[in-house]
């Protein structure tokens, strides 16, 4: 599962943030973390995690990287999140 900090746009696997302290096994990180839409087994060989600011905020989805639905997002203003990037907090 991917987490979107939404205020910094910042994104983190669940287990990252289980690393880092910010989120425990059995239960989500606390806000301003919020889960990605998408299959909660995704993997970023098959899937882009993507995110967008809007109305202050940043939301995030999972789209299959590639496809149709992926370059319709890119061209709506979504930002596709570099693998690098995908990180817990420190």
């Amino acid at each position: 599962m991917f987490f979107i900090d939404t205020a910094t746009g910042r994104v983190s696997t669940h287990r990252q943030l289980i690393e880092a302290g910010v989120a425990k096994h059995d239960d989500p990180p606390p806000r301003p973390w919020l889960r990605v839409q998408g299959p909660g087994d995704a993997s970023t060989m098959w899937y882009a995690v993507l995110r967008k600011r809007e109305r202050g905020v940043y939301i995030g989805t999972l789209t299959i990287r590639h496809g149709d639905h992926h370059a319709s997002l890119i061209e709506r203003g979504w930002e596709e999140v570099a693998i690098e990037e995908i990180a817990a907090p420190g």
